[in-house]
């Protein structure tokens, strides 16, 4: 099995088919998206390939460490100017191939309209082992 992160974004993908914005949705809209988040993890679970998602709020900031005794140094938050996570959800699969099967069904969540998305999700597999080299 091989864990991979499903990435949600507000903005930085290639824009969605239906590239209505959420705050444009009606609640009814909105309620169908979440239903079938919802409905997709739990079927997940069931197969046992399902670990973890949780949604996110749009506000964020970057934190750094800045030297023994100094403050954190953050950069704002300046939301325009970066990518934002809508959210996540871990994934534990057989292959590859059933990572991108799932994040593609996924894409599909409908959105305005009642229409699916077809929003682009970054997948990411998690570091297993750090690489070998070989000479």
């Amino acid at each position: 099995m091989a864990k991979y992160l499903l990435l949600k974004h507000y903005r930085g993908a290639p824009a969605a088919v239906n590239d209505v914005p959420m705050d444009r949705w009606t609640p009814e809209e909105i309620s169908a998206h979440v239903q079938y988040m919802n409905d997709f993890a739990a079927r997940l679970e069931t197969t046992g390939e399902f670990i973890d998602g949780q949604a996110l709020a749009p506000d964020g900031m970057w934190v750094r460490y800045d030297g023994e005794g100094r403050p954190p140094v953050t950069d704002g938050p300046f939301a325009e100017t970066k990518d934002l996570i809508a959210g996540w959800m871990v994934i534990d699969v057989d292959s590859h191939e059933r990572a991108v099967e799932l994040a593609g069904e996924l894409s599909a969540a409908p959105g305005a309209g009642g229409k699916p998305i077809h929003e682009w999700l970054e997948l990411r597999p998690f570091l297993t082992a750090p690489p070998t080299v070989t000479e």
